[in-house]
């Protein structure tokens, strides 16, 4: 395969990850590598393993039990991490089937909530073009905003780690790629090729024959993730201004009359930025399109209310709180 500036090679791929991480990393500080056992996660601790962070590269394996393989693929994860050799955690979790996320989803949240406490300064995940050209349809088919449409950064502090993904820029024939130059095998989740899951239905099904017609849909789709992502940093900095300009003294409420000279738009904006900022989950798009046409057209005796699973934005004394659950 060529190498060029658009479609990087097997070859490339040690000095953007490299430089990916360098970038990033401070002095001193430890990365922990998401390793299922697939191939993009494999090789990417390979790649990291050879640029020499001694001890401060380490690796977690997530144990779900959710597969009669799941024993293997641990087993798997700790030789290979022993001839690299890295040091290797398995974590074992329990997925919550009653959560009404869906297994799909659980799992995701079980398997993020572990990884975050690795308990390196820096997560490193194997996310790579594909994903993220999946994530993109995914999000806009569930009629997402400019947030989601942004699809994963290639950055992000979350729980007090930073999360780094260094191969979302990468094809995923580049991983196969490396693995084969370097002789790596890695395991395959069965699970993966079952469509009823909607990823799978998108990565097997859509994305094949959109592939058809549009060559470079993956990466195409990934570049659009990009400008999408720029656009909601642009909508964060609005949100952060027009938070300054309607925050009470207390710095944890907001202005009533202040938040009414607001267009709808930036409005909704804010609340969701306000939201985020606090780490609360923001609802679906028609529950804050309600709360923000009751905010505007309530009278001064009436005190609309949002009740939400972190907490409650209710207006009082002129003002619009953010209460958290106790």
């Amino acid at each position: 395969m060529a190498a060029s500036r658009n479609k990087p090679s097997a070859d490339d791929l040690p000095g953007r990850v490299g430089a990916f991480v360098a970038a990033r990393l401070a002095p001193a500080e430890s990365l922990c590598v998401g390793l299922s056992g697939g191939c993009d996660s494999v090789v990417l601790l390979h790649v990291l393993s050879r640029l020499g962070l001694g001890e401060r590269l380490t690796a977690m394996h997530v144990h779900h039990g959710l597969s009669a393989h799941a024993d293997a693929w641990a087993g798997f994860c700790s030789d290979f991490c022993g001839r690299l050799p890295v040091l290797l955690k398995i974590v074992r979790v329990s997925v919550d089937r009653q959560s009404g996320l869906g297994l799909e989803a659980a799992a995701r949240a079980a398997r993020y909530a572990a990884l975050t406490q690795c308990g390196a300064d820096n997560l490193v995940l194997a996310h790579h073009q594909g994903d993220q050209a999946e994530t993109l349809l995914f999000n806009l088919l569930r009629g997402a905003g400019v947030t989601g449409a942004s699809g994963m950064p290639a950055v992000r502090r979350v729980a007090g780690v930073n999360l780094l993904r260094p191969l979302l820029g990468v094809h995923r024939s580049v991983l196969e790629g490396y693995a084969q130059q370097h002789g790596l095998r890695w395991i395959e989740d069965e699970s993966n090729a079952d469509t009823r899951y909607s990823r799978n239905f998108l990565r097997h099904e859509v994305v094949p024959l959109l592939r058809q017609r549009f060559p470079a849909v993956e990466a195409t789709l990934a570049q659009a993730a990009t400008h999408f992502g720029e656009a909601d940093e642009l909508l964060a900095e609005l949100a952060a201004v027009d938070w300054q300009n309607v925050r009470e003294i207390n710095g944890s409420s907001a202005s009533m009359s202040r938040l009414r000279q607001l267009p709808v738009p930036r409005l909704k904006n804010l609340l969701r930025h306000r939201l985020r900022t606090l780490g609360w989950q923001v609802p679906v798009a028609s529950r804050l399109d309600e709360f923000a046409r009751q905010l505007l057209a309530a009278a001064p005796d009436r005190h609309p209310v949002l009740q939400l699973p972190d907490g409650v934005m209710r207006v009082a004394d002129r003002q619009l709180h953010w209460l958290p659950q106790k």
